[in-house]
């Protein structure tokens, strides 16, 4: 992988208008319209790591594709679930991230086809990321959820679900710059915004909107900040000064401490949004912690969960 000058990431950023459907409403709108009309393949990249094999299966409707290693057993399994705003589908990058978890950590990493917005809701994928953990813990001996932005926001909202429902604390918690709070009413984003390239408060609360379904936007599964953390595992945690949603990955690590819960949080300072998938020096560390981190979990699980 060719590595960047983490300098050069937020200009390139602004050149190509990543912020564009977040800036304005209305180009929220039009941007799901526009997927509403044209879905993006979800399809994984022609070359990935070459010592890993990707497998599909569909269960209710959705694809699930499983990257593991060609050689040996692979011991246990992570649920990946991948960001996009809700409305963007899973790019390179993660695909990426997921076969070098695979290959590095010898582990097996699912990753859910999720329907995206207008289609999907926060509930339902909720509860089908929850099944997912539930079936890799029978299936593989024990799991462990990760996610990035929208995906971070699905993996602690089903991190919290498996707790109270199932009785089941995940051995790691890994989140990717996430989506926390669906209301943007964090009082710092607007000293954060000047200096985010890729997000902002507008097109978020308009996607937030249509991902709730039904749901308060206070809900722990819309909002997993407002959910009690008492009793979750280890969470790792990664966020950008630069992004918009660093205050609230801040509270979290506030309210993690409140509740007991172990946080290893990892602040790029100057940052941006999900900066640990990005080709730079950071972003190549970023990824080595979060292999460690599946690694102890491995090893601290043992056979079951």
């Amino acid at each position: 992988m060719v590595t960047l000058p983490s300098g050069i990431v937020a200009p390139a950023l602004r050149l190509a208008r990543a912020n564009r459907i977040f800036v304005s409403a209305d180009e929220a709108r039009r941007h799901v319209r526009a997927r509403e009309l044209r879905p993006a393949s979800y399809a994984p990249p022609g070359r990935l790591h070459p010592d890993v094999r990707v497998d599909v299966e569909h269960r209710d409707g959705w694809p699930v594709y499983t990257v593991a290693p060609r050689v040996g057993t692979p011991v246990g399994s992570l649920v990946y679930v991948h960001g996009g705003g809700w409305v963007n589908e899973i790019v390179s990058q993660h695909w990426n991230l997921a076969a070098q978890i695979a290959a590095e950590a010898n582990t097996t990493v699912t990753l859910p086809i999720y329907p995206l917005i207008p289609f999907g809701t926060a509930a339902d994928t909720a509860a089908f990321v929850v099944d997912l953990v539930r079936r890799n813990i029978d299936r593989f001996g024990s799991a462990s959820i990760a996610g990035d932005s929208a995906g971070g926001q699905i993996s602690l909202s089903a991190a919290l679900a498996l707790r109270d429902d199932h009785d089941i604390t995940l051995a790691q918690t890994i989140l990717i710059s996430p989506a926390l709070d669906l209301t943007w009413s964090n009082p710092e984003i607007p000293r954060v915004q000047p200096s985010d390239p890729w997000l902002a408060t507008p097109g978020g609360k308009v996607l937030a909107e249509y991902w709730r379904g039904d749901r308060d936007l206070l809900d722990p599964v819309v909002s997993p900040l407002f959910g009690d953390l008492t009793g979750l595992g280890p969470i790792t945690l990664f966020s950008g000064t630069r992004d918009v949603l660093n205050p609230d990955a801040r509270l979290l690590v506030e309210k993690a401490a409140g509740a007991g819960v172990e946080l290893d949080y990892h602040e790029g300072v100057g940052q941006v949004h999900v900066f640990p998938l990005l080709p730079t020096v950071v972003g190549r560390d970023a990824r080595a912690v979060v292999v460690a981190r599946i690694r102890n979990a491995l090893r601290a699980s043992g056979p079951a969960v």
